[in-house]
C-alpha cells in the first residue's frame, strides 16, 4: 500500500514536473525572457498553492515516511550531497570520474539498506555453496547402484532411501534459503522506493521554478521514473544472485578436484580462454558505460522536447528542422554504440563459444572418458564433474548480466543523488504578515549570468492595483514570481505586510498570494479539484459560488459529471473556459493578494468579456499586481510601474505616466 502511494506521488510529480519544465523551456536558451515566464509559473503556483493550503494534508505525507526521511538524513543526505557536488564535473567529460561517482552514489544511496544488502549476500553465499550438495549425494548413490549391478545383487533399499531423503533436504534447504533471502532483498527494495520517492516529492516540491526552467523536463521524468526501476534491479536480484554464481562454481569445482583433480582440470579447462578474451574486451567497461548513459540522457530530453513542442512545430511546417536536435542525438548515440560494441562482437563470439555447454561437455567427457578406461576414475565420477562444468557457463552469463546491471544502476543512481541534492528554497520562516501591501527593497535577481531584475524597490499599498508593464523580458514576470516566493532574491528582500518572505510560514505564504495568468495550468484531476486546489477542505457549495463567481458554473453543469468531471478525459475546456475555471480557483483561496498576468490577452471577444467580469469581482479588496501587455488592461489602476531591461525606469499614476515614451508606444499599437 505504502508503495503504491509512493509512485502515484512521484508520477504525480513527475507529469507536474515535465509541465514546468516544457513551460520553461520554451523560453529558449534566453533565461531573461522574464515576460514568457508566466506560462511555466502557472504549474508551480498550483504546485506551491496547493502545499501551502493542503497544510494537515501535506503534513500527513510528510509523517507517513517520517521514519525512513530521518534515517535517510542520518545515512545519507550528506553523502548524498557531497556525491552530486563531486558528479558536477564527473557529468562533463570524464567517463572515468562519471562512473566512480556513480559508484558512490549507489553506495551513499543505498546506505539506509546495506544491512539488509549484506544479510542477503551471505545468504546468497550459503545458497550457492549448497549446490554441491545434490552432487555429493549423487555421487554416493550412483555408486551404491554401480556397486551392486557389478555385484550382480539388489541395491540396498535402505541406503538408496537415506540418500533420496538427503538429496530432497538438500533441495528444500536450499531454496529455503534462496526464498528467505530474495525475500529480504525484496522487502529492501520497497523500503528503498518508499524513501527514494518520498525525498523526490519533498525535494522536488520545494524546488524554486529557477530550477526548473534550468533543467529539462526528459532529464527530470528519467530520473523520477526510469532511474528508480535501473536501480531496483540490483536491489532486489543483484545481491543474492550475483554471490551465489561465485559460491556455487567454487564450491563445485572444489568438489571436482576433491574427486580427482585431472576431472577438476577438465572442468574448467576453457575458463582460462574466455577470461583473457573478456579482460581485453572489457577494459574501459565503466567508462564507456557512463558515456552511453549520458548519450541516452541527452536522446531522452531532446525527445521530450520535441514532441512537447511538436504541435506547433507541424502547424509552422518546421518538422524538418525543428526534430534535428533528437535526430543528432540519436545519430551520435548510435555511432558511439557501433564504434564501441563492434570490435568486440568477435570476441565476444570466441569468448561465448569456449564456454558452450557442448564444448565444455565434450573436453569433460572425452577427457573422463579416457581416464575411466584406464581405471583411473569411475564414470559416476566422469558423469558428475561433467555435470559440474556445466554449470559454469550459467554462472558466467549471471554475473555478466549483474555486471551490467551494477554499471547502469550507478549511473542512475547518480542521477537520482543530483536530483535529490537540489538545494529548495529555506522553509523556516513561522511569521504570519498581518497586512497586505508590498514592500520591494532593492532587489536583484539572476539567472545564472543574465541579470533579471536590477536594484528594483517598490512599494505596492494595501488594496491598491498596481500595473507592471515593460517589453519582453523586462523583468515583469520575474518580479511577480518572486512575491510569491518561487526564488529568493539575490539581493535585497521583499515583504508582505513588513514581514520578510524568507520569515514568512510558507503554508501562510499561500494563503496570502494567488496568481491568475495567461496560461491556467489545469490538472488531470476533477473539475472540483481543481477549482479546491487551493483549499482541499472547501464545500461543494463553496465550489459552486466561486464557479458561479467566474461565470464558469453554466459549463459545469453542462458537463455529464458535473464538478466530478475529469479534465482530458470527460471535460475539454476551452482557453477562456479554462481560464475561468483558473479564476475560480483563486476566488474560493480569497487570497489578499493578487498577481495577474493579463488574463484575457489571448481569448475571444464573448470569453473576455466573461473573463472580465469574473476579475472584477475577484480583485474587489485586493492588493493586486497586474502584468500588463495592453493599455486597456491599465484602466483605472492606481500606479504603474514601467521596467526596461531588470531596472525600474518610472512609476507613477496612469494621469503622471501618459506621456511616457513607453506608454504612448502602448496606446498606439493596433488593438490596443
Amino acid at each position: 500500500m505504502t508503495t503504491n502511494q509512493d509512485e502515484s506521488k512521484a508520477a504525480q510529480t513527475a507529469c507536474l514536473c515535465e509541465a514546468q519544465s516544457s513551460a520553461c523551456e520554451a523560453q529558449g536558451s534566453a533565461q531573461s525572457s522574464q515576460g514568457t515566464q508566466g506560462s511555466a509559473c502557472e504549474a508551480q503556483v498550483s504546485a506551491q498553492s496547493s502545499q501551502g493550503a493542503q497544510g494537515s494534508a501535506r503534513s500527513s505525507q510528510g509523517a507517513q515516511g517520517s521514519a525512513c526521511e530521518a534515517q535517510v538524513s542520518a545515512q545519507s543526505s550528506q553523502g548524498a550531497q557531497g556525491s552530486a557536488r563531486s558528479s558536477q564535473g564527473a557529468q562533463g567529460e570524464d567517463p572515468r570520474a562519471a562512473y566512480l561517482a556513480g559508484k558512490r552514489a549507489f553506495k551513499e544511496l543505498t546506505a539506509p539498506i546495506r544491512k539488509s544488502m549484506i544479510i542477503a549476500q551471505v545468504l546468497g553465499v550459503l545458497y550457492g555453496a549448497l549446490a554441491v550438495a545434490p552432487y555429493v549425494i549423487l555421487v554416493q548413490l550412483g555408486q551404491v547402484l554401480l556397486s551392486a549391478a557389478r555385484a550382480g545383487v539388489s541395491p540396498d533399499r535402505g541406503k538408496v532411501m537415506d540418500l533420496l531423503m538427503w538429496l530432497i533436504s538438500a533441495f528444500v534447504a536450499r531454496y529455503g534459503i534462496y526464498f528467505v533471502a530474495v525475500s529480504i532483498t525484496h522487502f529492501a527494495d520497497l523500503r528503498f522506493g518508499h524513501i527514494v520517492r518520498s525525498r523526490m516529492v519533498k525535494v522536488l516540491s520545494g524546488a524554486p521554478l529557477a530550477w526548473f526552467t534550468s533543467t529539462n523536463s526528459g532529464t527530470v521524468r528519467k530520473a523520477i521514473q526510469d532511474d528508480t526501476h535501473d536501480v531496483h534491479t540490483v536491489i532486489a536480484h543483484a545481491p543474492v544472485e550475483s554471490t551465489a554464481a561465485i559460491s556455487a562454481p567454487i564450491s563445485l569445482v572444489i568438489y571436482a578436484f576433491i574427486v580427482d583433480w585431472r576431472l577438476g582440470l577438465l572442468s574448467i579447462a576453457t575458463i582460462p580462454i574466455y577470461g583473457l578474451i573478456y579482460a581485453w574486451m572489457l577494459r574501459g567497461m565503466g567508462d564507456k558505460t557512463a558515456q552511453m548513459d549520458r548519450h541516452l540522457t541527452r536522446v531522452s530530453a531532446t525527445m521530450v522536447e520535441f514532441v512537447s513542442g511538436i504541435s506547433v512545430v507541424k502547424a509552422f511546417g518546421t518538422v524538418g528542422r525543428s526534430h534535428q536536435r533528437f535526430t543528432q542525438a540519436a545519430e551520435e548515440y548510435s555511432r558511439f554504440y557501433r564504434e564501441w560494441c563492434g570490435p568486440m562482437l568477435r570476441g565476444s563470439a570466441l569468448g561465448q563459444a569456449s564456454v558452450s555447454p557442448s564444448l565444455i561437455l565434450l573436453i569433460s567427457t572425452a577427457g573422463g572418458a579416457t581416464l575411466a578406461a584406464t581405471g583411473a576414475v569411475s564414470p559416476v565420477q566422469v558423469i558428475t564433474c561433467a555435470l559440474i562444468a556445466l554449470v559454469i557457463p550459467a554462472a558466467i552469463e549471471v554475473l555478466g548480466t549483474t555486471a551490467w546491471a551494477y554499471q547502469i544502476a550507478g549511473a542512475a543512481a547518480l542521477r537520482i543523488v543530483n536530483l535529490l541534492s537540489v538545494n529548495p528554497l529555506p522553509a523556516t520562516g513561522t511569521l504570519v504578515p498581518e497586512a497586505a501591501d508590498i514592500e520591494i527593497d532593492d532587489v536583484c535577481f539572476s539567472y545564472g549570468p543574465t541579470l533579471a531584475l536590477d536594484h528594483v524597490s517598490l512599494r505596492v499599498p494595501e488594496g491598491s492595483i498596481t500595473a507592471l508593464v515593460g517589453s519582453s523580458g523586462s523583468g515583469k514576470s520575474t518580479l511577480a514570481t518572486l512575491v510569491a516566493r518561487f526564488a529568493d532574491p539575490d539581493q535585497g528582500r521583499i515583504c508582505i505586510g513588513g514581514v520578510d518572505l524568507r520569515d514568512v510560514d510558507p503554508t501562510a505564504l499561500y494563503k496570502h498570494v494567488s496568481f491568475v495568468l495567461q496560461d491556467p495550468q489545469l490538472l488531470d484531476i476533477s473539475v472540483r479539484d481543481n477549482i479546491a486546489l487551493g483549499m482541499p477542505e472547501a464545500s461543494d457549495e463553496e465550489i459552486w459560488a466561486a464557479a458561479k463567481a467566474a461565470c464558469i458554473d453554466d459549463y459545469v453543469r453542462g458537463l455529464p459529471q458535473g464538478l466530478n468531471a475529469v479534465i482530458g478525459q470527460d471535460a475539454h475546456p476551452s482557453g477562456g473556459q479554462a481560464q475561468r475555471i483558473a479564476i475560480a480557483r483563486a476566488l474560493l483561496v480569497d487570497a489578499p493578494i493578487l498577481v495577474l498576468d493579463e488574463a484575457t490577452a489571448f481569448t475571444d471577444p464573448e470569453a473576455e468579456a466573461d473573463i472580465q467580469a469574473a476579475l472584477t469581482r475577484l480583485v474587489q479588496g485586493k492588493t493586486v499586481l497586474v502584468i500588463a501587455h495592453r493599455a486597456t488592461s491599465i484602466a483605472g489602476v492606481d500606479q504603474i510601474v514601467i521596467l526596461e531591461a531588470g531596472r525600474l525606469i518610472a512609476q507613477g499614476t496612469p494621469k503622471q505616466l501618459a506621456d511616457h515614451p513607453y506608454m504612448r508606444r502602448m496606446s498606439a499599437v493596433k488593438g490596443h
